[in-house]
């Protein structure tokens, strides 16, 4: 047998292998969920339209994440995601007005982009520190949209300094047909999953929920949102261009002695970061509204950057990540009573997480766990309602936990935010 046949098939069995463990993991997690619904009552929690909710507030902080990605795997810190968005939404809402939504997507991309940019020029060109530049991009990026607003809206049928006239027409949605009552020429399909739904069985409801709200009244926007992250994965795991721009984060001054011209790598990871938050931003104003609407990003930019870290600088991480926002964020929408339903999920999942600590031999984890499954039982047991000042906070105290046990696993870019020089290691 040859080697490559061999290499071959232990990188299909790698992939196989992976993949078993991911359905499993979903397949556990959504057991436990189905427990937790059935035990307490709170249908909502698995419902198709909690879902649908999460995964339009999931992609903006999903691009904003994998703007994050993009810039530290460079080895380039980018504070200022949250300006880039702000950008995309002005020059997408711009765009969706004049031209229609498919060029204010465009335009949102060039808007992020030239953010992304600046702040290559600032940190590689003239080695400002990173956190600054962000921190200047930000507020660029919110009187710059000001300022633009001044010019091109005001005087405009219902636009004004801090709004934008409304755009000409909509990105279509999508029903499956016969799954989620889609339909197939002028005719209207059954609703399978929707039946299955509402007969209210343990598990099989919850996925027929699920998968429901992922096929029913989906934009086309987050169906290719969704689709760049294995498309990230495979740029910069498969290719050669992903190969040289990690390096640049890891070791730039081995790439550069290998032919790597770092900093141009460097200005086109920073252009493609711009372009993921000017896409998000962007969403924000095509997507999840029909205008651009100051403050519209409310913070979106900086809880990406939390997702990069989340998802241990990969895409499926950063997927993950945002899904945790965005599922909190949805189900505080659509039924903010059955939060108090997480409690119990997240006691349940302590329990595994203390046994897994346990044969691992971790004590520091396992005490860790242990502490945050008290908490939740408590609050599940006394708790009646969340205040809506609290229900804010979830998403932000949930990636807190998953930080606070997960942190020994996490593995940033050896050079992210370190400033670089050509020939500097020579």
């Amino acid at each position: 047998m040859s080697t490559t046949t061999v290499t071959t098939g232990a990188t299909l069995m790698k992939s196989t292998s992976t993949g078993r463990r991911f359905l499993l993991l979903a397949l556990s997690l959504v057991t436990v969920m189905s427990i937790t619904r059935v035990w307490t009552g709170y249908d909502d929690l698995t419902s198709s339209g909690t879902i649908g909710a999460a995964l339009r507030l999931t992609v903006p902080i999903l691009l904003a994440g994998l703007a994050g990605l993009w810039a530290e795997r460079v080895g380039v810190l980018n504070i200022g995601i949250e300006g880039m968005m702000i950008l995309g939404t002005w020059f997408g809402a711009f765009g969706a007005w004049k031209w229609g939504p498919w060029i204010g997507f465009l335009l949102a991309i060039l808007g992020g982009a030239f953010g992304g940019l600046i702040h290559a020029v600032a940190t590689i060109r003239f080695n400002i520190d990173q956190v600054i530049s962000g921190v200047v991009m930000n507020i660029f990026g919110l009187y710059g949209a000001r300022y633009l607003s001044e010019l091109a809206f005001v005087g405009q049928p219902q636009g004004g300094i801090s709004q934008s006239p409304p755009q000409s027409s909509a990105i279509p949605r999508i029903d499956v047909p016969f799954l989620a009552g889609g339909s197939v020429g002028s005719r209207t399909t059954g609703d399978a999953l929707g039946w299955l739904e509402a007969r209210g069985w343990f598990l099989i409801a919850d996925v027929a929920g699920i998968v429901r709200g992922l096929m029913s009244g989906v934009s086309l926007a987050s169906i290719i949102a969704i689709l760049l992250v294995p498309a990230s994965a495979w740029v910069l795991w498969k290719t050669s261009f992903g190969l040289r721009l990690r390096s640049s984060g890891e070791s730039p001054e081995a790439a550069e002695s290998l032919g790597v011209n770092v900093i141009r790598v460097r200005y086109i990871g920073l252009l493609i970061s711009g372009g993921f938050a000017g896409l998000g931003g962007g969403f924000l104003s095509i997507v999840s509204s029909s205008y651009y609407r100051q403050g519209q990003t409310a913070g979106r930019g900086f809880i990406g950057i939390a997702t990069t870290i989340f998802g241990n600088w990969r895409p499926g991480g950063v997927l993950g990540g945002a899904a945790v926002f965005g599922y909190s964020e949805g189900l505080k929408l659509v039924a903010g009573g059955s939060i108090t339903g997480l409690f119990l999920f997240i006691v349940l999942i302590s329990l595994a997480l203390i046994v897994v600590a346990l044969r691992a031999k971790s004590t520091k984890r396992a005490l860790v766990t242990t502490s945050i499954g008290v908490l939740a039982l408590l609050a599940y047991l006394l708790v009646n309602e969340v205040p809506e000042s609290l229900t804010q906070s979830l998403p932000y105290v949930v990636t807190l936990v998953v930080l606070a046990t997960a942190s020994q696993r996490l593995r940033p870019p050896a050079k992210a935010g370190v400033p670089y020089r050509p020939g500097g290691g020579h």
